[in-house]
């Protein structure tokens, strides 16, 4: 099991790693987080909602994602709430201050459900577990999930990743292990230091500090990587701060205050030529190429934000009218259309039952409710250009219908539709499809004089495999898991 000192430390990446390493000695490992907070989802081939974290590692590991590796998801959606997510469907929503009252019981059943749906798809495989925030939150240590309970449950030898770039990891360290209850403290195998910049030796008399007041052997430290993996959630963007050299392209992305699927962007952001620029309401659209707007969990929660901040709402308007290109996914489609209702309150609007105008940028009425729509999508892309193929997955309530003659954008036109130079899609993981990426790109250089780049690009899964190897590599680099490993 991989315990983090807190929440960012790194356990999902180095989790993610030390998948891949298993997998490249003959293991299966199975990841598992049994308890998740975040709004950046995946849907699995059986149309099961999981967090996308569980998914990246299910990837590391050489195995389809499915939602029993992540049984219990948590999706806030503001107001000290969240909807609850048990194996993959929705079972209602909880209050912070009434969760463990009302879903300590249901979640723990869930989360054993999930193990035993694992071990009997993969009876001779490792589970390598993932803990959420620090596992000595001493005010909630009795009714806690996902981290130690779970490990003495299944008597995991546990990491204990620290990140130095926060300062602090000697405290970090000793503070976390000083919480732990006796019972606990053996659980612990040993330390990683996570995100060390500079020469590795300059630590060497840090890491005999920590052996030697700890007990516990340092097994590695892992050096900053200047790869841009996949953030755990939306607080991580604040860290995406670096210009790229060569950038030819800036694309704004608004930034939602129920900001969700964000790795939808990651394709883009892998994109040499490309700068993204996060926009939040308050801030300035400038003059990009391009905006995306992205999903969102409570769309007229963030439409007004929006209206509030109406500089940027006039400013996207007034872009779009001189023939700038926008792009929205999901909600973020929502937003653009013309006509809102939510008659069941689900979508953070004003009351049980809400309606709002749109920006009207796409001539779209969307209707709230009912079951969500959840599953995997292949389809083709009728715009731009010739028809080209394109995937993705489907995760909202609801759906949009068009209120004039628009141009669908795919084969299966309620998928998504064009207008002008404004366009939207159901689909997440659209940008993912190579071909079509580059095509949509294009038209951003064709506006600009560039050259256009080609579009015989693979799909991104195959840059996501290339960036867990160089992960792995630097993983069994620096840390020594051999007395983690040998002990059966």
């Amino acid at each position: 099991m991989v315990l983090g000192t807190s929440s960012g430390a790194g356990k999902s990446l180095m989790t993610a790693a030390l998948c891949r390493v298993l997998r490249r000695r003959g293991e299966t490992p199975l990841p598992f987080k049994g308890q998740n907070m975040s709004n950046n989802a995946w849907v699995d081939q059986a149309g099961g909602e999981m967090a996308y974290s569980q998914a990246l590692q299910a990837w590391a590991a050489g195995l389809a994602p499915q939602c029993a590796m992540n049984p219990v998801l948590l999706k806030p959606q503001g107001d000290s709430t969240s909807e609850v997510i048990h194996l993959g469907r929705s079972v209602g929503s909880a209050r912070a201050e009434h969760y463990y009252r009302d879903w300590f019981r249901p979640g723990w059943a869930a989360i054993r459900a999930g193990l035993s749906t694992l071990q009997a798809a993969y009876p001779g495989g490792r589970l390598v577990l993932e803990g959420a925030g620090s596992p000595v939150e001493v005010n909630l240590q009795p009714r806690d999930l996902t981290n130690l309970r779970l490990a003495q449950y299944l008597r995991a030898r546990c990491i204990l990743v620290a990140d130095i770039e926060r300062g602090g990891v000697f405290a970090q360290l000793v503070g976390t292990l000083a919480l732990l209850r006796p019972v606990e403290r053996p659980l612990i195998r040993g330390l990683l230091i996570n995100r060390f910049r500079g020469r590795r030796e300059l630590f060497d008399e840090g890491r005999r500090w920590l052996e030697a007041n700890t007990g516990i052997p340092v097994l590695g430290v892992m050096p900053w990587l200047d790869e841009l993996f996949p953030p755990e959630d939306s607080l991580d963007l604040l860290e995406r701060r670096g210009r790229k050299q060569g950038a030819e392209l800036e694309i704004a992305v608004l930034k939602l205050p129920s900001l969700s699927n964000f790795s939808d962007l990651d394709p883009l952001e892998a994109e040499p030529s490309v700068q993204l620029r996060w926009v939040a309401p308050g801030e300035e659209l400038g003059n990009p190429d391009a905006v995306v707007v992205p999903g969102s969990k409570q769309t007229l929660l963030d439409l007004q934000a929006l209206r509030q901040s109406a500089a940027l709402c006039s400013d996207l308007q007034r872009f779009a009218a001189g023939g700038g290109h926008v792009f929205g996914i999901c909600g973020g489609m929502q937003l653009l259309g013309r006509e809102l209702h939510d008659p069941q309150g689900l979508e953070g609007g004003n009351g049980p039952s809400s309606s709002a105008a749109g920006l009207d940028l796409l001539p779209l009425r969307t209707v709230f409710g009912g079951s969500k729509a959840l599953r995997q999508r292949s389809s083709q892309a009728l715009w731009p250009g010739e028809p080209l193929p394109i995937e993705g997955f489907e995760l909202h309530r609801g759906g949009s219908t068009t209120l004039e003659a628009c141009q669908p954008l795919c084969s299966e036109s309620e998928l998504g539709w064009v207008n002008g130079t404004v366009a939207g899609t159901y689909l997440h993981g659209a940008f993912e499809s190579g071909p079509w990426r580059r095509r949509w790109l294009n038209q951003l250089r064709q506006r600009k004089g560039l050259p256009p780049l080609s579009e015989q690009q693979p799909h991104h899964s195959r840059q996501r495999e290339a960036l867990l190897d160089r992960l792995a590599d630097a993983f069994e680099q620096h840390v020594n898991l051999e007395p983690l490993l040998n002990e059966r």
